[in-house]
């Protein structure tokens, strides 16, 4: 799986230099400017996805390709950020899987609970062949995926206790993303899962509403979700992708030199926001233990699979072939 992943990045490299070299064949093209929207801050991963993916398309088309970002869920929500590319009112974002998966149902296979036994393995299979036929269904509703950046493991914060097995999460209040996969996942767990926008969800834990929800630990660091999260569990029980999106308005506008550029460079940005977040995890943690959050490395991951059980049951059919087919490539 290393080496796939590996080859994958020295064919990314090779292309891209292929396309550096070739930025006078933009020379003829009028200027563009694609707005680019994701709902977080500017300290988070997609930021930094975003504003390598800004350098690289700039630089390799000589600036007549220029990515205006926009941050903070200015633009709106993940879902309002989608509707808005199919009608053409917005340009592209970084959209966490979870809100593109309410679009094209298959691309929720990737949620299933446990599923990725570590980032390398989730890299081959979204790199790889059953990744990019996802991506590629995105066209049927009006939308064009690029590439796969991260929102990365997600792990459980809640400020009511800490939580080592099932059991201890009865009850508990936890915000998750607006898809049935994680609502069901944590129902399962035995807790209150209440859907909700991200953005309101910040404004639910301040004010007590929920008790807690499930994010990477750079989201958890960035948001300094230690003000109202007192207890983390390392859970890491969904792996969640997270694509570079466009409308397929605005990228039927580009010359297909333009295209390939921002494919290429919405790979290589995704590779390097991967690499940024693995760099600096454990950096986080530490800041986050120093700030006070109880952070929990070895909960009972044994109990947590297995209560999952019925979510395999209900959802493993929706999914046509595309689990096994992970489960195969994982495997290899």
């Amino acid at each position: 799986m290393k080496t796939f992943t590996l080859n994958t990045l020295a064919l990314g490299i090779s292309l891209a230099l292929a396309t550096a070299a070739n930025a006078s064949d933009f020379d003829d093209m009028d200027p563009v400017t694609l707005r680019l929207a994701h709902v977080v801050n500017e300290q988070d991963g997609f930021h930094i996805a975003s504003t390598k993916f800004e350098e690289l398309v700039e630089e390799r088309t000589g600036g007549k390709v220029s990515i205006e970002i926009f941050p903070n869920a200015t633009l709106g929500d993940e879902r309002t950020l989608l509707e808005g590319m199919q009608i053409g009112t917005v340009d592209m974002g970084l959209i966490t899987n979870g809100p593109v998966a309410n679009f094209v149902e298959e691309m929720a296979v990737f949620e299933l609970p446990f599923l990725f036994p570590s980032p390398e393995a989730a890299y081959g299979v979204l790199d790889g062949e059953i990744g990019q036929e996802l991506l590629d269904k995105l066209s049927d509703v009006n939308l064009k995926g690029l590439a796969y950046a991260e929102r990365g493991f997600r792990n459980l914060t809640n400020s009511e206790r800490a939580v080592n097995t099932p059991d201890d999460m009865d009850g508990l209040r936890i915000r998750v993303m607006e898809n049935p996969v994680y609502t069901d996942t944590f129902r399962e767990l035995g807790a209150n899962a209440i859907p909700m926008a991200w953005t309101e969800a910040l404004t639910a834990m301040q004010q007590g509403t929920i008790d807690g929800q499930e994010n990477p630990v750079n989201v958890v660091y960035s948001f300094n979700l230690g003000e109202t999260q007192n207890y983390m569990t390392l859970s890491r029980h969904t792996y969640a992708p997270a694509i570079f999106v466009m409308g397929m308005s605005a990228w039927n506008k580009l010359p297909e030199e333009a295209q390939a550029v921002l494919e290429e460079a919405a790979q290589e940005a995704a590779e390097h926001e991967r690499q940024v977040n693995a760099d600096m995890e454990a950096e986080q943690l530490s800041a986050l233990k120093e700030a006070g959050m109880e952070i929990n490395e070895t909960p009972d991951l044994e109990a947590f699979r297995a209560q999952v059980a019925p979510v395999y049951e209900k959802y493993g059919e929706q999914f046509g072939d595309y689990l096994p087919r992970i489960r195969a490539a994982i495997a290899e």
